[in-house]
């Protein structure tokens, strides 16, 4: 299976929080997935972190390209099909960065380890199950 990682699932994976449940991590370790992280991803951790509102991901956003190696995930890039999908979604949520894996979820047909309930609320398959 193909899944895309949310943005605290994947610093929660690195830094090895308790709040990622067994179930998302096993779905993260099973080596017959494909493990993806989107650029946007790449983006909020960047941004929140520049904004002081994630100091705690310093070392994740210095050192991407190569934990995203090491820990042998695919990155997965925004096309103009996800851009576009994600201008045009419907809805009141208007957090960019979701709006973007929503897009990428359902245009590549993945589902998505979160724990942030919007993924349900725009059909898009969630791993979570704390």
């Amino acid at each position: 299976m193909r899944l895309l990682l949310d943005t605290h699932a994947l610093a929660w994976w690195w830094i090895e929080d308790k709040r990622l449940p067994q179930a998302a991590r096993a779905a993260i370790a099973d080596p017959d997935n494909t493990v993806l992280v989107s650029a946007a991803t790449a983006w909020e951790l960047a941004t929140k972190h520049r904004l002081g509102k994630w100091p705690d991901v310093a070392a994740i956003v210095d050192d991407l390209d190569a934990l995203l190696r090491r820990s042998r995930f695919g990155a997965l890039a925004i096309t103009l099909a996800h851009a576009r999908l994600a201008g045009t979604l419907d809805g009141p949520h208007r957090d960019p960065f979701d709006r973007m894996l929503i897009a990428q979820c359902r245009q590549e047909a993945l589902p998505i380890v979160s724990a942030d309930p919007v993924f349900a609320r725009y059909k898009v398959p969630v791993i979570w199950h704390p």
